[in-house]
């Protein structure tokens, strides 16, 4: 089973997410009643939608991490998976992008509706490190 195999897996279980088909048209999406807010494309790729207040919020940390990739502009995060702790790390984000969507004033928009697939390319983390 994949690392992105496992997380789709667990996060399932969760009682405010319903899986379905990515809108994006690729792989699978979990979403809340308001939006989706996970998208499975590879065994290790996964497009988090975050809202732009959690991503301003989040901002340095979500940028020092090399598991999770930010286009600017783009309410989604990427996050390639290469370890178990990734997997946390996921569940963690998700779970701030739950709360941000329902938190979310009525009247503004989730942020753009285009997941980061194809936008972002993932180096393994040795080739990043200089490894």
């Amino acid at each position: 089973m994949t690392l992105a195999q496992r997380a789709l897996e667990r996060l399932q279980a969760w009682p405010d997410l319903m899986a379905g088909p990515a809108s994006c048209g690729t792989g699978r999406a979990l979403r809340s009643v308001r939006d989706e807010i996970v998208h499975f494309h590879s065994a290790r790729d996964v497009d988090l939608h975050l809202t732009r207040r959690a991503i301003q919020r989040f901002h340095y940390d979500l940028a020092g991490s090399s598991a999770i990739h930010l286009v600017p502009g783009s309410c989604w995060a990427t996050v390639h998976l290469d370890c178990e702790a990734d997997i946390d790390l996921l569940l963690s984000l998700v779970s701030i992008a739950l709360k941000s969507h329902q938190t979310r004033p009525a009247g503004e928009e989730p942020g753009l509706a285009a997941c980061n697939f194809h936008r972002v390319a993932v180096l393994p983390r040795d080739a990043v490190a200089g490894g």
